[in-house]
């Protein structure tokens, strides 16, 4: 693409992208799996988990369920196929959302790159997390306190990639400037559509290497956060 002016904003995606999401997640799981007496959670299970995780989350980012059908159905339709009594499932999400703050790891030694960026850039976080996780995470990382601001989808009443979350994400940034601001997410539903779509720049994180599909708007794409330097 051509090159285009310089980047004053940049907005971060938090889960696999500043935060290692998969550690979290495996940790609140398997010490989740004990406390409800269920046992101790398997490698197979915590990997079939993940994918019905991954699932829904797309699902609400195209639009075809809610929030809340992600957050309680994921578990409802894991537990099902593992036998376990789906009545759980409301509760042990309840407990996951604050076990999931547990664990932080940064991705690429995040929390150095955007404490180095502090003043020279400005920076938000853009997050389709629940509030009771990422503000958790955020605060235990460090990371919040580094940032300019945090938009996180609960509190807007809008997910990622819908143009009423980005609209207001823009409205409370002064100035703003489209050509400026740069989105930075491992997620191609969410954060690229949506950054896409939206008229800002694209930076798709994308650590694995995977092919990129098409129908998305990818302006960068970068393998470690560290290459966000030369971008800017």
């Amino acid at each position: 693409m051509e090159k285009r002016e310089i980047i004053t904003t940049i907005l971060w995606d938090v889960d696999r992208t500043l935060l290692d999401f998969d550690a979290a997640e495996r940790a609140a799981v398997q010490s989740l799996y004990i406390e409800f007496g269920l046992g101790e959670c398997s490698e197979e299970a915590l990997a079939r988990y993940s994918a019905i995780n991954r699932k829904y989350w797309e699902k609400m980012e195209r639009g075809e369920i809610t929030k809340q059908q992600v957050l309680v159905g994921r578990f409802e339709e894991f537990f099902a196929g593992e036998g376990i009594d789906t009545a759980l499932a409301p509760r042990f999400n309840d407990a996951y959302q604050l076990r999931l703050g547990d664990t932080i790891v940064c991705r690429d030694d995040s929390y150095h790159i955007v404490e180095s960026l502090c003043g020279k850039v400005r920076q938000y976080v853009v997050s389709n997390g629940t509030v009771t996780a990422q503000t958790k995470k955020l605060r235990l990382s460090g990371l919040g306190a580094l940032m300019d601001g945090v938009f996180l989808s609960e509190q807007l009443g809008a997910e990622k990639p819908r143009k009423e979350f980005f609209d207001q994400v823009f409205a409370a940034i002064e100035p703003f400037n489209k050509n400026e601001t740069m989105i930075v997410g491992d997620s191609l539903t969410s954060d690229m559509r949506g950054g896409g779509d939206a008229g800002i720049v694209t930076c798709w994180y994308n650590p694995e290497g995977a092919a990129a599909p098409e129908g998305y708007r990818i302006d960068h794409e970068i393998h470690d956060l560290h290459e966000v330097y030369d971008l800017l």
